[in-house]
């Protein structure tokens, strides 16, 4: 797919006020789950994300091929480490829905998209990253599929969570993700590190990566397709946080 624009942004669309209202209320929840025992750790497709044994070494931004070179084995790496929490509230979704039609608009997308996930709050602590990956695919081999407990095939995690690439939400079944928005939080003066990066291909015009520094402002609403490659760099100072919307439709055709 040819586009013209691959990503858009609105810079400090939400306010400070809300930004920090936002951190607070997604502060609260992590810190009940944890009196809940209730994970807060961002999970991967295939459990790449740090865990408690520390048998294996963050990855990074560095590319497969980079691992390749250094003789590191894929395996032996984990791609992800934060803290997330689950936001359904309508009034945050009153805020950053409109930032989505408008960005399919203006970018000239025109993606058909019809219904949202919930929302993550992240938390990045200094060391804390998300290494090279899609948010979704294109086609219909990405489509969600329906859990139905005691007859899906794949068992729950351990956790009690659903497996990855199934929802029990109807109105997501049949869907992929579409476009995703990340919003900045944080106020830029408050961390180091923790940049957006993009990755537009081996045969893209120009510099095949670009870090998005545009997206550091407070407030600002990064929009993309979800096929595109992306990662967050490595956070050296402070913490960051963020929003992560994925609106949905039907696959591609």
């Amino acid at each position: 797919m040819q586009l013209k624009n691959l990503y858009w942004y609105f810079s400090s669309v939400i306010s400070k006020n809300k930004c920090e209202e936002i951190i607070e209320y997604g502060n609260s929840i992590i810190d009940n789950n944890k009196k809940l025992n209730i994970s807060t750790k961002a999970v991967t497709d295939g459990r790449q994300e740090k865990n408690d044994d520390n048998t294996r070494i963050p990855k990074f931004e560095k590319s497969n091929q980079q691992l390749i070179k250094e003789g590191v084995q894929k395996e032996d790496v984990y791609i992800r480490d934060s803290e997330i929490a689950w936001l359904s509230d309508n009034w945050i979704y009153d805020l950053i829905n409109p930032i989505v039609e408008k960005a399919n608009i203006e970018a000239k997308w025109n993606f058909q998209i019809d219904c949202q996930e919930q929302i993550q709050f992240t938390t990045y602590n200094p060391g804390g990253f998300y290494s090279w990956h899609c948010d979704g695919g294109s086609d219909h081999h990405s489509r969600y599929k329906r859990y139905m407990f005691g007859i899906s095939n794949d068992a729950l995690e351990k956790d009690g969570s659903i497996p990855i690439g199934y929802v029990t939400e109807h109105k997501l079944v049949g869907k992929i993700r579409k476009l995703s928005l990340t919003l900045n939080l944080s106020d830029p003066k408050t961390y180091k590190g923790g940049n957006l990066l993009f990755d537009f291909g081996e045969h893209s015009e120009g510099l095949r990566y670009h870090e998005c520094l545009n997206a550091r402002e407070q407030g600002t609403g990064i929009v993309f397709p979800s096929f595109l490659p992306h990662c967050v760099t490595p956070l050296t100072e402070g913490k960051r946080y963020s929003l992560v919307l994925w609106t949905l439709g039907e696959p591609f055709k």
